[in-house]
């Protein structure tokens, strides 16, 4: 793990993305600031958090399942336990995983919590999804990137605006894996929620956080080159290989997990 200092770099003034999930699920590492978004979503807010989680949960599992002991975990948020590397080393005991987040209180939770397996490892960096060459830079003296890696980007990009360049960012990021890596993504959208569209834009607006739902037209981009695993691109509660069908319910985000070809 990481060992930096930076609780002092700690903005409680102004919301955080992490921090307001980290809310949504029921955590307590947040501030004031960050309750005061997050009690202004509607309900469905905290239930379409808890559905993406379980999303992560499953797909994790599966990739572990089928192999994989590496994963680049970006925008991992504060650790809510189990956390990716939890999941996947109760699988693969010997799995690495590469967690970023841009956050400096998930740092300070990360020392504590994000505590490996004997046999893996876990290791943090502290830096922006906007910074791609940063994070992968990291991530070579922690991964082996001559073996496959899966990328996770979960409820990470829809805070990443069109400006940005939210579908260069994710396709630098795959280009430096190699062949036979995954990526396993979701993200945010309201269309199974038509009616909050305003109410969710202009929460998050006035807490001053970049928010970019899109449709699955718009996330189907993201996918661009790869091929998408059955069963597809679907919503969070329709995601799942070798476990029981979860409860089919509206969702607030599409999902999908993919290999590099």
């Amino acid at each position: 793990m990481t060992s930096q200092s930076s609780a002092s770099r700690i903005d409680t003034s102004r919301a955080h993305p992490a921090r307001v999930y980290d809310w949504l699920l029921g955590g307590k590492d947040n501030y004031p600031v960050d309750q005061e978004v997050a009690e202004k979503l509607p309900p469905e807010a905290r239930l379409n958090a808890l559905r993406n989680r379980a999303f992560m949960h499953r797909a994790a599992a599966w990739l572990a399942g089928a192999g994989v002991d590496q994963f680049l975990d970006i925008g991992t948020g504060i650790p809510t336990e189990p956390n990716l590397h939890q999941i996947v080393q109760g699988v693969v005991p010997s799995a690495r995983v590469a967690y970023a987040d841009n956050d400096p209180i998930v740092l300070r939770h990360a020392e504590a919590l994000l505590v490996s397996s004997p046999e893996g490892a876990t290791d943090y960096i502290e830096a922006d999804v906007r910074r791609p060459d940063a994070i992968l830079d990291h991530a070579r003296t922690f991964l082996d990137f001559t073996r496959p890696i899966a990328l996770s980007m979960i409820a990470l990009m829809h805070f990443v605006t069109d400006e940005e360049d939210p579908y260069g960012l994710t396709r630098t990021l795959l280009d430096a894996l190699p062949s036979g890596s995954y990526l396993m993504f979701s993200h945010g959208t309201t269309d199974e929620h038509p009616h909050l569209v305003k109410s969710v834009t202009k929460t998050y607006r006035e807490g001053e956080i970049p928010l970019r739902m899109r449709t699955r037209a718009e996330v189907e981009p993201f996918f661009e080159g790869l091929e998408l695993l059955p069963p597809g691109l679907v919503t969070a509660t329709q995601w799942y290989r070798d476990t029981p069908a979860p409860v089919e319910e509206p969702s607030g985000f599409y999902v999908g997990v993919a290999r590099l070809p």
